[in-house]
């Protein structure tokens, strides 16, 4: 008999999972639970139901989801670059230190802060076009009878892209004003002295330092406004006939007439458009983590 010889260095034994670990593992696994059976396995669920070509076959057959391609691309332009550009201005009003303007901006951020279907539904009510107060008012004061304000599609698009504007507004303003904040005053304080004008100063100081902020809060901007669904669907309702839909709320209208597999299809055609901004978005966080 042949004796082996093992090399007992090389045999590694065994780790034992720590006390810690498997408490923690313990603790989260409910969680992980709830979380793939309530939103994980819905949504594969539903994408599931709107990836198969007949449902696609259905949704751009509806002449209703041309138009709704069209009012998402306004509503996105449109919303999205006056919105950042108000609040690149309001930044530098804001930043005055005057104590009526401190007063003034805590009543701005008020919009923000109140919750969207009080605020939007109460702006409903106020563009009414039968009892509502902007026409009550106009006819009352100049004798002018009121436009159709959610009857009409041009008027009802433009009062919801206004209307998330003024939502939203505020805080993208809070971003821009802190991006100006981090600016040292040194460098106005040096153009003052070389007698730089506003715009200058502008060119020159701030704007080469809120770039990057001001770059990352339109990619943002644009993925957030891309899914705002309450400023359409809490003033319009998609309406009339339809004709204020955007891909935030056109899945909900197939969902209330029962085809939930083109309502899901309609959910997936917003992803070429979001997927990239998420990567831009990344890759320009990234880029900012290593400088």
């Amino acid at each position: 008999m042949t004796a082996v010889a093992i090399d007992t260095a090389e045999i590694t034994p065994r780790r034992r999972m720590s006390e810690e670990r498997f408490w923690a593992i313990v603790l989260i696994a409910p969680y992980v639970l709830v979380f793939a059976l309530f939103v994980v396995y819905p949504v594969l669920y539903g994408f599931w139901l709107g990836a198969g070509a007949s449902s696609f076959r259905k949704l751009f057959q509806d002449p209703i989801f041309v138009t709704t391609l069209w009012n998402t691309a306004i509503f996105v332009l449109i919303a999205v670059n006056l919105k950042m550009v108000v609040a690149l201005g309001l930044s530098a009003f804001f930043i005055l230190e005057y104590r009526w303007v401190r007063w003034l901006s805590v009543i701005f951020i008020i919009a923000w802060a109140m919750p969207s279907i009080p605020t939007i539904l109460s702006i409903r009510w106020m563009f009414n076009p039968e009892w509502g107060l902007i026409n009550n008012l106009l006819f009352k004061w100049f004798q002018i009878e009121g436009p159709g304000w959610l009857t009409e599609r041009h008027y009802g698009l433009g009062l919801a892209i206004l209307v998330h504007i003024w939502k939203s507004l505020p805080f993208w303003t809070l971003i821009l004003l802190a991006a100006r904040l981090a600016i040292p005053k040194d460098l106005y304080e040096s153009a003052d002295v070389d007698g730089a004008t506003r715009w200058q100063r502008f060119r020159f100081i701030s704007w080469p330092a809120m770039r990057a902020v001001y770059m990352t809060s339109v990619l943002l901007s644009s993925i957030w406004t891309l899914g705002d669904f309450n400023s359409v669907y809490l003033l319009t309702g998609g309406g009339p006939n339809d004709s204020t839909q955007v891909l935030a709320t056109l899945g909900v209208r197939y969902l209330r007439i029962d085809q939930i597999d083109v309502g899901m299809a309609a959910v997936i055609c917003a992803l070429p458009a979001i997927l990239p901004m998420v990567f831009f978005l990344m890759k320009r966080l990234s880029r900012t983590d290593e400088q």
